[in-house]
């Protein structure tokens, strides 16, 4: 059985792309950023996000170290979303996304003024 990292790919904007690069991954650490979150937080942030796509993706982001999940032991169960050390790396990623998209957006109203 092979390992994750020998799963990965060998180029590593491929290899990014694999672990963040779908739609909701990206907009669910974006929330991350700011603060930990519930799932039910995140689910309604998250406008057009299924419980399972939701479900699927903080799995996802928990197994590739990106997230971490933490239940504090209480009734009812309180469960809280966070940036792992290694998901708060991606920081100055995402803010060049932002800056970066703000520009394309601008750019764009320029040509249709």
């Amino acid at each position: 059985m092979r390992t994750k990292a020998e799963l990965l790919p060998e180029c590593p904007v491929a290899t990014t792309v694999q672990l963040i690069g779908n739609k909701w991954k990206l907009l669910i650490i974006r929330n991350l950023l700011d603060r930990p979150w519930r799932f039910n937080e995140l689910r309604r942030s998250l406008e057009g996000i299924s419980q399972k796509v939701l479900t699927d993706s903080l799995r996802a982001l928990e197994a590739d170290g990106i997230v971490t999940r933490t239940v504090y032991p209480q009734v009812p169960p309180r469960v809280e979303y966070a940036l792992s050390e290694l998901g708060e790396s991606l920081r100055p990623v995402l803010d060049a996304m932002r800056v970066w998209g703000e520009r394309y957006k601008a750019r764009r109203a320029e040509e249709t003024d």
